[in-house]
């Protein structure tokens, strides 16, 4: 990984990260608030050499005096040391229970040495260091002593008394939030590192990059308007909704310039990744842009343009497959542009032979030579194979792809059906697309100008564009203006 992949997944992660600093901290201050206090007193000795000699003699007893200070370190926790100290002050506990709380340290290139004692209270830690220190002096003593026939070159001082602590040594509260910290961010760190890892949905181009070098044609950021105003007619002109889609449109324009057939295939790996809204808003772009569209219901199992657009469902694309109406008689128009709607019609039992079917591929002919652009919104690849038989007989395939929705190992299953049907895929569209961090696309400045365009308009025209955007004209006034001269050379 590089340090760009890095950080893209810290700030991804960044909510996990502060969450287990926060948490670690505060564990760290409950340990700190229920820990018992322990205070620590220290007394200072000093070790010199009994002698009155020459200043060599004095410069080799000092060299001696630093190299015994170290044993006398090693003395102040043993039982010779330790248990006068427990005899003297009452203490029932054990020499080697009692040298947990006894330490002792060296000056480096010093003869001064410290003992320091923890105890429950100041008090008890101060009489507990000096009596640790005192019984060290007559310990040393007596072992130098025996060593030289009774009379002990060296000697220990206490140069600094202990005193009873002002605070208590521990808990140490700083030092606990500042490690309880530090340990949070390492585990936040490691958690965001494992959960990309081990994440495998697809969030970003950067994943999708991974898999295939399929051209991106556009991303959709999410809206969470959209579940009730999917169409970008029900948004204004210029938000980054809108214009989202008219990217798209462009993109597909220069993808699908070279191909003989103009019928685009949309659809997705799994539900729920909007190939329908992407589809219905596609459509809509194209009309928009001045084209001749029709936009076809092909998904037989879940049909949903019927509601998005407020059109009638029961005659539609199944009913001109089993012959029951010719398929000019069941388009309906939509909007102020040339844009055709052709529903679903009825479930039927059988879609994936309907849709395979040499009706079907007759009523793509004839709608193909009838309009500039046929958009034909299909089901999922994966649970069923509608799509891998239509994706046949079209002349691309855009592929929909939900931010946080499908998995790598899916998106390549996708992928690899396609191939196998040889289908030619236009581009990818990268829908629901967080509007902040790593993965973002945005386009601010033109909120703003759809803000102004709309404050110069009058109000009450603001109101009636945003009550008739999407709602649907009636076939019946405007079938024979809206239909395309070749209907009737077309008719079968």
């Amino acid at each position: 990984m590089e340090l760009r992949e890095y950080l893209g997944i810290l700030r991804r992660s960044w909510l996990m990260v502060i969450s287990a600093v926060l948490t670690a901290v505060l564990v760290a201050a409950l340990a700190s608030l229920l820990a018992k206090p322990a205070y620590t007193a220290t007394t200072q000795l000093f070790v010199s050499i009994q002698s009155s000699g020459s200043v060599s003699e004095l410069q080799q007893g000092n060299t001696f005096t630093q190299a015994r200070v170290q044993s006398y370190v090693k003395t102040a926790k043993t039982p010779a040391v330790l248990q006068p100290v427990i005899d003297s002050l009452g203490l029932e506990i054990t020499p080697a229970a009692l040298s947990s709380q006894v330490s002792a340290t060296a000056d480096p290139n010093t003869v001064l040495f410290s003992v320091s004692a923890s105890a429950a209270s100041p008090v008890d830690a101060a009489s507990l260091s000096q009596a640790v220190a005192d019984s060290l002096v007559t310990v040393v003593g007596g072992l130098e002593g025996a060593a030289q026939g009774g009379n002990s070159p060296v000697k220990l001082s206490v140069v600094t008394p202990a005193t009873a602590p002002a605070a208590p040594s521990s808990p140490n509260v700083q030092l606990n939030l500042a490690a309880g910290a530090l340990v949070g961010l390492l585990i936040g760190l490691a958690g965001a590192i494992a959960r990309s890892f081990f994440d495998q949905r697809i969030q970003t181009e950067s994943d999708i990059r991974k898999i295939t070098e399929k051209p991106l044609l556009g991303a959709i950021h999410y809206d969470q308007d959209a579940a009730s105003a999917p169409l970008i007619t029900q948004v204004p002109a210029q938000s980054p909704r809108a214009e989202s889609f008219r990217q798209i449109r462009t993109n597909l324009h220069f993808a699908h310039a070279a191909r003989r057939s103009n019928s685009v295939l949309v659809t997705s790996s799994l539900p729920g990744e909007g190939k329908s809204t992407t589809a219905t808003n596609l459509a809509i772009a194209l009309a928009e842009a001045g084209q001749k569209v029709v936009l076809v219901d092909a998904d037989l199992r879940r049909p949903r343009i019927d509601e998005y657009l407020g059109l009638e469902r029961s005659a539609g694309l199944t009913t001109a497959l089993v012959g029951q109406a010719h398929v000019d008689d069941l388009l309906q128009p939509w909007g102020n542009d040339n844009l055709f709607v052709l529903t679903a019609g009825l479930i039927p039992p059988n879609p994936s032979e309907l849709l395979g079917s040499p009706n079907m591929k007759k009523l793509l002919q004839h709608l193909e030579s009838s309009f500039d652009t046929v958009v034909i919104d299909a089901s999922p690849l994966l649970p069923v194979t509608d799509s891998a038989v239509l994706a046949q007989q079209v002349g691309g395939t855009v592929l929909v792809i939900g931010s946080n929705k499908v998995k790598t190992a899916e998106l390549e299953k996708t992928l690899t059906a396609l191939k196998l049907v040889d289908s030619d895929i236009l581009g990818l569209v990268l829908n629901l697309v967080p509007t902040k961090g790593p993965g973002a696309y945005g386009y601010s400045y033109y909120s703003y100008n759809s803000t102004m365009a709309e404050l110069d308009q009058p109000s009450s025209r603001r109101v009636v564009k945003r009550r008739e955007a999407h709602k649907p004209r009636n076939r019946t006034a405007d079938a024979q203006s809206r239909t395309p001269k070749n209907y009737s050379d077309n008719r079968a």
